[in-house]
């Protein structure tokens, strides 16, 4: 837990801060099992695990909403401003984020059930070898991205803004090689497309933790870099160092 809010005058805002943390962190490791379970039902064919990946997403959007809940009230009663605000407004974005990656996981899941449910025709499992490793990779980006959130680490946070870069890279190389794939063997087509969703799902979830990290910018450095590319943020935060 970070220490932004330690020796506040009103030691119950900093219980009501550190719940909010806490909520995060849930959501974060609830949304991290999702994609990591959704990936591997995937590889052993296990619609059942699908299924549960499917269904678990519930539990993010039950506490998406108790955290906006949370974030109303306690705004109501402390009227937050300044750093407090900040910090409030940082974990109401992250949540927003985090909830959009439990949607990417239960996407991915689906492609189990259309693969695999019934009497249907399998795809040829190279087709798959993509989507096991971007998951892995997108992954640990969420995991860092909170983890930069919850300990105030902007060089983790930029590592991970900078990792962004590399799913792209990965996505497009994925798309050559299915390429290929498809002029070798012409009747796997519907399946590309299916597995092209799964990537860009997967493409998503990297994106969301590089969002999650510039939230991280933006409240220790108190500079919003949404819109900004690497090279302006690397300069936005050697700026306030000066």
């Amino acid at each position: 837990m970070n220490e932004m809010t330690d020796g506040h005058i009103v030691s119950s805002y900093n219980k009501d801060l550190n719940h909010l943390h806490q909520l995060v962190i849930q959501i974060k490791d609830l949304a991290c099992r999702q994609v990591r379970e959704a990936a591997r039902s995937l590889e052993d064919e296990d619609v059942e695990l699908a299924r549960a990946v499917i269904v678990s997403d519930r539990e993010i959007d039950a506490l998406d909403i108790k955290a906006d809940e949370e974030i109303i009230r306690l705004i109501a009663k402390r009227q937050p401003v300044a750093r407090d605000l900040r910090e409030i407004m940082t974990v109401a974005k992250i949540v927003g984020d985090l909830e959009r990656i439990g949607d990417q996981a239960r996407r991915l899941a689906r492609l189990t059930i259309r693969f695999y449910d019934g009497d249907v025709i399998t795809p040829n499992r190279h087709l798959l070898d993509d989507l096991n490793k971007m998951a892995d990779f997108v992954t640990r980006m969420v995991e860092d991205s909170v983890n930069a959130f919850d300990d105030l680490d902007l060089n983790r946070a930029m590592d991970v803004i900078r990792r962004d870069s590399i799913v792209s890279n990965d996505f497009r190389s994925a798309l050559r090689r299915l390429s290929t794939f498809i002029m070798e063997d012409s009747r796997s087509v519907g399946h590309m497309v299916d597995v092209v969703l799964g990537l860009r799902a997967l493409e998503r979830i990297g994106g969301h933790a590089k969002n999650i990290s510039r939230y991280v910018v933006f409240l220790v450095k108190g500079k919003d870099v949404r819109h900004k590319d690497l090279e302006a943020v690397e300069a936005e935060i050697i700026s306030t160092l000066k």
